[in-house]
């Protein structure tokens, strides 16, 4: 009965007990401890039979449970010492906290103390203070009073006497004195509101407008509009005139300017009337030379009478600029039909010489303050290397430079770049027009010196070497886009980019595609039927050495092209406004020479793979049946490798600053080559043991010379690419294999499947149809093999489409080299 209560206890206890495993985590990392007893997965039996592992251990079974004993006599008294100790902290928490709070009530006491303490102690100050601070106010207000008093006096004295300098014309006295007046009147901003304050302000107005009437009409009388001459000098009045002028209202200063330019500027505006022979663009120097002394007379007789910072010999040239700028617009609207190509760029490049004229000798500080006239738009920031050019430099008599040339420093963009040039860009429309004319005659002659000279010839330095009309082209296209640049970076220059695009097209089309040789076979690529066809005779028609070269140097020049045609487009983006820059687009003409390189790449593989099919052709009609013994290699891969020898040496030295279309040019031939040879040896049929081992014996040697192609019949020897290596490896492997699996027994049959679907991973039935016709089985042995073949086929994993052919892995060139050895023990076993 008491076994019951104890168990039922324990099952409580251990209920009770029972805690969460996050309590359990953290009183293991409070408590840490190694013992089995304090895990929350104790097994009572395994930790008995720890201590008890075998039966003799049991000796000391009293020894153990007197430990255990005494280990819970301790762990009582441990429990009831902390029970004990409990009892006593619910009241001890209750004194402590009344303790507390009686501490806290007499801090609070304490800090009232102090806060009345503070408020009588600043309270004494306040009355000590009060004194002094009636004192310090009384003192500032009379500093105040004394320093207004001043000034009164200062501005009544002032005025009076400005009125009086007025009067009198004295205008150095009145430039200092004005001055001052004007800056003490601000003093007295807050006391408008007393009528003589008030009246002295309005005295200094009524001043300030009188001397700048003074000022316009003493000027007016020393510049008049028309009439009189100028005076032979400056004078030392309008000279003072200026410096008060500075002072008064900006407009007075403006007006000042404006009549002295005006005036200046007269007798241009006659000379160059419209309907005088000067004002054409032939004599536009005339116009330039006639502002330069006009400058020069301007500094020698006036340079000292305008203050420095008015800038008058950079205004005179900018009002120049603007007058001529419209004056030139409207000549050339009136005369639009006599305005030709050079004499447009002849006054174009004499108007850009003279604005860089102007960037050198003024900063282009005025351009933003010239009344009624805006700033000239400055060129965008670019980095283009072309901007190295200098503007004195002729546009038509450039030095050709090569758009790959490195970039020089960017040069410092010009203020006064189109503030007169802008006028011709409506006109730009003749130069567009005669580049396009220039370029149709340069791709004519292009046309025509190709073929009076005719294609680069095999062994001279010309052979396979970029032709000379692609440099002239681009180097005529650099010509013209500087010329654009300077002219316009508008809608000129992507018209001209349209110029652009339409002759790089034509000269693709008629110098590089027009003067590929014409292929035998068919250009659009070898398909199936092209591959299944044989070519009766004994020699396929082959491109000579010379047109090898040709196709070369065209694959070459094509890959130049394109190149720069990239580069073009990069200078044309940051020769053009920046929101032009998106209709620059050269991509359709960089797929144009993409589509040369790509059909000269096949015109070269086509003509080795048509050189060596009737080669292929006498492999297939070879009585392989009636083979005796193995020996040399076939006829046929001594021709083969012939070609290969004669053609792959002339095109590695062609195509040796492109070796990246050569590499292109061994990947292409061995893609097409290795399944027509494919092909061809499933026609070699039927075909006995010795013929299979003859035929093995021929694709290990065409498989070699493959491998060597790249480096074949050079000096330095080059490791192949890698990417070509494996493609001649799998498809010779595949080749191998194929032979391999026909030298094999077909007895049993079903050893023979299991081999074919292991080294062949081929589930198509015609591959095997075409194995068992080379070993030449009779149909109804082929019926059976071909259904046997169908079971063995491996189920296809779900989710694939249920076609005949499998998914196996590619074995790599090791495991695949290893399982031809194997294959080939077994077979020397057999034999």
């Amino acid at each position: 009965m008491m076994e019951d209560e104890e168990f039922e206890f324990a099952e409580d206890l251990e209920a009770i007990l029972h805690l969460t495993p996050e309590v359990q985590l953290a009183i293991e990392q409070v408590f840490p401890s190694q013992d089995p007893l304090d895990r929350a997965d104790f097994n009572a039996v395994e930790y008995i039979n720890t201590l008890f592992p075998t039966e003799q251990s049991l000796a000391n079974i009293d020894d153990v449970v007197n430990k255990i004993r005494l280990k819970i006599r301790r762990l009582d008294d441990n429990i009831r010492t902390v029970v004990r100790g409990q009892t006593n902290v619910g009241q001890d928490g209750r004194q402590a906290l009344e303790e507390a709070q009686i501490a806290i009530q007499q801090l609070f006491g304490k800090i009232k103390d102090i806060k009345d303490k503070a408020e009588k102690s600043e309270q004494m100050v306040k009355e000590i203070t009060r004194d002094i601070k009636q004192l310090d106010h009384a003192k500032r207000h009379l500093t105040t009073s004394i320093t207004t008093l001043n000034h009164l006096h200062m501005l009544a004295g002032g005025v009076d006497s400005l009125e009086a300098m007025t009067r009198k014309r004295q205008y150095g006295e009145v430039a200092n004195l004005l001055q001052g007046v004007v800056n003490v009147l601000e003093h007295f901003h807050k006391y408008m509101g007393i009528p003589q304050i008030r009246q002295l302000s309005e005295r200094v107005k009524a001043a300030q407008s009188e001397l700048g009437t003074q000022i316009l009409a003493d000027f007016e009388e020393a510049f008049p509009s028309q009439g009189s001459k100028r005076p032979g000098g400056p004078s030392n009045v309008l000279q003072d005139a200026c410096l008060v002028a500075n002072v008064l209202d900006p407009r007075i200063k403006q007006e000042v300017i404006k009549k002295f330019i005006r005036q200046h500027l007269s007798e241009y505006l006659v000379l160059f009337q419209e309907n005088q022979d000067v004002a054409w663009l032939d004599k536009i120097d005339r116009r330039y030379a006639w502002i330069k002394r006009q400058l020069l007379d301007y500094e020698e007789k006036y340079g000292r009478m305008f203050p420095e910072e008015w800038c008058m010999t950079e205004r005179i040239a900018v009002e120049f600029c603007h007058i001529t700028r419209v004056e030139l617009a409207k000549v050339m609207r009136t005369r639009a039909k006599e305005i030709e190509v050079k004499l447009l760029l002849f006054a174009i490049q004499r108007t850009t010489n003279f604005e860089g004229l102007l960037s050198k000798r003024f900063t282009g500080c005025t351009l933003t303050d010239v009344p009624g006239q805006k700033k000239a738009e400055s060129p965008l920031d670019s980095t283009n290397p072309f901007l190295e050019d200098e503007p004195g430099e002729d546009l038509g008599t450039e030095k050709d430079e090569d758009l790959t040339k490195p970039r020089k420093p960017k040069a410092p963009d010009n203020p006064f770049h189109g503030i007169i040039s802008k006028c011709f860009e409506p006109h730009l429309y003749v130069y567009i027009e005669s580049q396009d004319k220039n370029l149709g005659e340069l791709i004519d002659r292009f046309v025509a010196d190709f073929r009076t000279q005719g294609p680069p010839k095999s062994g001279t330095e010309e052979g396979g070497a970029v032709l000379p009309s692609c440099a002239d082209l681009f180097v005529y296209y650099k010509k013209c886009m500087v010329q654009c640049s300077q002219l316009s970076t508008g809608e000129p220059m992507i018209a001209l980019t349209t110029i652009f695009q339409k002759f790089l097209r034509e000269y693709a089309w008629k110098i590089l595609s027009g003067n590929l040789p014409k292929s035998s076979s068919n250009t659009g690529g070898l398909t199936i039927s092209s591959l299944l066809k044989e070519k009766e005779g004994s020699e396929a028609a082959k491109f000579t050495v010379d047109e090898l070269c040709l196709i070369c140097s065209i694959l070459s020049t094509a890959e130049y092209c394109l190149a720069t045609t990239q580069q073009l487009e990069e200078k044309l983006k940051e020769k053009v406004d920046k929101v032009l820059v998106e209709r620059i687009n050269l991509t359709g003409e960089m797929d144009t020479f993409s589509t040369v390189i790509s059909n000269s790449i096949q015109l070269l593989v086509q003509d080795l793979d048509a050189a060596c099919d009737p080669a292929l052709t006498a492999m297939s009609k070879m009585p392989w049946q009636s083979v005796e013994h193995v020996g040399d290699q076939s006829p046929y891969v001594t021709s083969i490798i012939m070609h290969i020898k004669q053609n792959v040496p002339i095109l590695r030295d062609n195509l040796a600053s492109t070796r990246k279309y050569f590499t292109q040019f061994c990947i292409k031939f061995t893609n097409s080559f290795i399944p027509k040879f494919i092909n061809y040896i499933f026609r070699c049929k039927p075909i006995s043991m010795v013929g299979a081992e003859q035929l093995l014996l021929d694709t290990h040697s065409l498989k070699t010379v493959l491998l060597d192609m790249p480096s074949i019949g050079s000096q330095v020897l080059r490791k192949a690419p890698a990417s070509y290596t494996k493609i001649v490896v799998k498809g010779m492997t595949r080749a191998e294999m194929i032979l391999k699996v026909v030298m094999a027994p077909h007895e049993p049959p079903v050893v023979f499947v299991d081999n074919y679907i292991k080294l062949l991973a081929d589930g198509n039935p015609e591959t095997f149809q075409k194995i068992l016709d080379m070993k030449g089985l009779k149909r109804s042995e082929q019926s059976s093999m071909l259904e046997l073949f169908r079971q063995r086929l491996p189920t296809p994993p779900s989710g694939s489409d249920g076609g005949p052919s499998l998914s196996f892995s590619t074995p790599t060139p090791e495991q695949e080299s290893s399982r031809i050895r194997k294959l080939e023990k077994l077979i020397k076993k057999r034999l």
